[in-house]
């Protein structure tokens, strides 16, 4: 089996499933998307999953990360405590079987806090080896549980994870905020209002019922009230990120739906930002740990 000939790269989620025909010259050539994330596999059902895999993509050895090699996935990948960078990530990969191989996470445990991660490291030590990112910098990565990671020499020293993206879907779905959330989200005033109001006053839980009764009394649209909400908790997310004093410039990598808003959330902060696409981080981290395949 040799890895230079070509593999396939698949970032496995939760909830999503993204692959990637990786040819030898280390372009991509071919991919899918698709909802079949970890938990809609049935119990001993991954080599199914992964055969659906290689009828779409080509029968190559596969590359792994995500919540794949969690509790919940094929088979347990073991964190890889911090400071982490690609070597220790592909000294650690855990085989599943004779040409899959399976990224660990990384953990961080220090100052009363303990945090974990899975998929996010491989973008993260992607854009460091792509120099896209300054080896010593700070990157933003949103999504689900927003993370925010400190480098130090081109590997990640500690993180903290903020869980912005959760909070908002359960206010969505299940407070009585429900009904003024269901509208769009968008980089507008009523954003940027938000996030000046938690970065002046730390009173985020009123914050939040405001929302409901500014509308009630006729001091807010209805129709901004999802952009204001985001607005507070991403802006809370922001202030604890930037707490500490880290470099001038902010890295954020994901989706530019999510990149845009936290962006514009640092911009509030008087904090310049660069934003990268997640994916082209993925495809820069998980080529650098396939060449470390021996």
């Amino acid at each position: 089996m040799r890895w230079t000939e070509g593999f396939i790269a698949v970032d496995w989620g939760t909830t999503n499933r993204r692959a990637y025909r990786i040819d030898q010259t280390g372009k991509c050539v071919d991919e899918f998307e698709d909802h079949k994330g970890v938990l809609t596999v049935p119990g001993g059902g991954f080599p199914v999953a992964v055969q659906e895999i290689r009828d779409r993509l080509g029968d190559h050895p596969l590359l792994l990360a995500g919540m794949v090699g969690s509790n919940r996935g094929w088979k347990e990948a073991p964190y890889v405590p911090c400071p982490a960078g690609l070597d220790e990530l592909a000294q650690k990969l855990v085989w599943a079987g004779d040409r899959e191989a399976i990224v660990p996470g990384v953990s961080y445990i220090g100052n009363a806090h303990a945090d974990v991660m899975r998929g996010e490291e491989v973008q993260l030590l992607g854009a460091v080896a792509a120099g896209l990112v300054d080896p010593m910098g700070l990157v933003c990565h949103p999504g689900t549980h927003n993370k925010w990671a400190l480098l130090r020499h081109s590997r990640i020293e500690r993180f903290m994870t903020v869980m912005t993206g959760e909070l908002f879907s359960l206010l969505k779905e299940h407070s009585i905020l429900g009904d003024l959330l269901q509208s769009s989200v968008a980089v507008n005033d009523a954003f940027k209002g938000g996030v000046r109001a938690v970065a002046e006053h730390e009173t985020l839980p009123a914050d939040l019922f405001g929302v409901r009764a500014k509308v009630l009394l006729g001091q807010a649209k209805k129709e901004d009230a999802a952009s204001y909400t985001s607005g507070l908790l991403i802006g809370a997310d922001v202030r604890i990120g930037l707490s500490q004093p880290f470099g001038a410039q902010v890295t954020v990598i994901g989706r530019p739906e999510l990149t845009s808003l936290y962006a514009a959330a640092v911009k509030e902060h008087g904090r310049e930002t660069t934003e990268l696409d997640g994916e082209q981080c993925f495809l820069a981290g998980i080529q650098e740990i396939a060449k470390r395949i021996s």
